[in-house]
């Protein structure tokens, strides 16, 4: 028997004496008004069960695991229902990190309460017990982990603990996390303080969420190719909102040549830089042939960007069997084995398109990547893609570094950060130069104005912004490059434009469009109306993309939180 629950049986009447002279609100106020109105509710390490008889007086069906005998028949002893309006408590011998009683259950619960536990929790053990803890959650469901900092006053191991600790397991797991102000100990100890984390399983209603929380971290995988599928469309809905070519109630379709150009760039530097075996299989890459992906090696990840045109014929024909050979790939494999749980039903729909290899150059547009087919996502994945972007791509890394870590070939030769550095998201290379190079030539020529403020600019005593921060949003696209006086960049920084500064902008940021590029019209639009939101794939008017940038602007503001910036003038 584990050492601490000999302590607890051997001293339950004092303990359950002490826990029961707090009561709950005194104990968990700083989070007392984040708690669920009702439902399911599981008390883990409940001890006296001081809170399990308050959840169940307040509407909740309380499960209350409690290893230590002495303690849970002296909790036992308490008849709530002897209380008007209370639920019966359904208490169980069980412990962490298997909780094998609690998952016979079949039930996922509301809220899940671990009130002076985790630091009982060896650290080899906390990453176990913690999916099983969030395996446990519903949809909207928060967990609520007290963390007691401290040395023990007794024979009782206590471990150290951390938020930040439980901050990483978060991400693995897709739940958001919060952690609020440390507080005092309520029992006067000096030595003891607390913290207080928050967790939730994030849902808008539809289930997608949990679903494709299930695809990331419970379905079988004998690749990585899952995942990755996951990551492109996650990756297609944070940068590319405009590729979206059909909207319906259930689904959005996609052109299937740019889920496999994201594809591409997520791959690209796992195999020719890293060389990472991506499957358990020696049998190779459905999608890296010789007369594909072989011919690529000299190209990296940001030689491929939207609207971009490859003049060598050779060079083009390649590019296009390596886009060809990854769209069949992913309808033959992940597509088709992603389902819906306990079914045979397709999550993912995939049509491929008859096409010819071009017969000289090649261009990353619109109309090329169409040509390739249509990806269907339902509707509701896609918002959920969207919105919850933050929360689950962590939990997409996780799952992809843990697979190549399995894979016999990789182990010996990488680390974790080694898997991590090799996922981290190629950017577009931050470079101004081409916009630069541009402006230079008109001040030659006549003069250029400052996109926010309608100075005139001085040769090399400018800078090009990133309209919307490319530390936040990274996105080096025509659109998004505006020439401006240096002090102005420096106080606007990664800061985001308010509404009112944009329109204020109007006029200058669309006659620096126009008269920008006007000689890369076709690569100004296909890139605009790609990234931005409600514009036609064929759109060349610059104030509909205005609109759209405006559109994009409260996007964003709404997913990443950026500081406002104002212009003073």
């Amino acid at each position: 028997m584990d050492d601490n629950i000999i302590y607890y049986n051997r001293n339950a009447e004092q303990l359950a004496d002490q826990y029961d002279s707090l009561d709950f609100e005194s104990v968990h106020g700083d989070w007392f008004d984040e708690l669920p109105s009702a439902g399911m509710a599981l008390d883990v390490g409940a001890g006296s069960g001081r809170d399990a008889r308050f959840l169940a007086c307040h509407g909740f069906e309380v499960v209350a695991v409690e290893p230590a005998d002495a303690l849970r028949e002296r909790a036992q002893q308490y008849d709530v229902t002897q209380t008007e309006g209370c639920n019966p408590i359904h208490w169980l011998d069980d412990s962490l990190p298997e909780l094998n009683r609690v998952q016979k259950l079949q039930t996922k619960f509301d809220l899940i309460l671990l009130s002076a536990v985790w630091m009982h929790i060896a650290p080899s053990k906390r990453q176990r017990a913690f999916r099983k803890l969030s395996s446990l959650l519903k949809p909207n469901g928060k967990m609520v982990v007290s963390l007691r900092h401290g040395a023990s006053p007794d024979e009782r191991t206590m471990h150290p603990v951390s938020a930040d600790e439980l901050a990483g397991y978060a991400q693995q797991q897709g739940l958001s996390f919060r952690v609020l102000r440390p507080k005092a100990d309520q029992l006067q100890r000096p030595d003891v303080e607390w913290e207080t984390v928050l967790l939730a399983l994030p849902d808008d209603g539809t289930g997608a969420f949990p679903l494709l929380r299930n695809i990331v971290v419970n379905d079988a995988k004998a690749s990585t190719y899952k995942v990755a599928l996951l990551r492109t469309l996650l990756r297609i809905a944070e940068g590319h909102p405009g590729a979206v070519m059909t909207q319906t109630d259930t689904h959005v379709e996609l052109p299937m040549g740019l889920v496999a150009w994201y594809w591409l760039k997520l791959y690209k530097p796992l195999l020719d830089h890293y060389q990472l075996q991506q499957s358990s299989s020696n049998r190779g890459l459905g999608f890296v042939k010789e007369n594909g992906w072989g011919q690529l090696s000299d190209m990296t990840a940001n030689d491929f960007y939207i609207g971009a045109c490859y003049f060598d014929p050779t060079q083009a024909s390649n590019i296009y069997r390596t886009l060809k050979d990854i769209a069949s790939t992913i309808k033959n494999m992940p597509a088709k084995y992603i389902t819906l749980p306990g079914t045979q039903t397709e999550v993912f729909g995939v049509e491929l398109a008859r096409t010819q290899k071009p017969q000289g150059s090649l261009v990353l547009d619109y109309q090329f990547l169409k040509s390739l087919g249509t990806f269907y996502v339902p509707r509701a994945i896609w918002d959920a893609l969207s919105r919850f972007s933050v929360w689950i791509e962590p939990a997409l890394i996780s799952e992809w570094s843990q697979l190549m870590a399995s894979y016999q070939r990789n182990q010996s030769r990488f680390t974790l950060a080694d898997y991590l550095n090799a996922l981290r998201w190629e950017n577009p290379e931050r470079s101004t130069n081409r916009v630069r190079k541009r402006v230079d030539d008109l001040l030659a020529q006549q003069g250029v104005d400052c996109c926010w403020s309608g100075n005139a600019l001085r040769r090399q005593r400018y800078a090009v912004d990133h309209a919307f921060p490319f530390a936040r949003w990274p996105n080096n696209d025509l659109w998004n490059l505006l020439p401006t006086r240096t002090e102005i960049n420096s106080k606007k920084s990664d800061k985001l434009p308010t509404q009112q500064t944009l329109v204020q902008a109007r006029v200058l940021i669309v006659d620096w469009w126009r008269t920008g590029w006007h000689e890369h019209r076709d690569e100004f639009f296909t890139q605009a109306n790609l990234a931005l939101p409600n514009l036609a794939p064929d759109n060349k008017n610059y104030d509909d993309v205005f609109e759209a940038l405006t559109l994009q602007r409260e996007r964003i503001k709404q997913t990443q939180q950026l500081q406002d910036w104002h212009l003073t003038r």
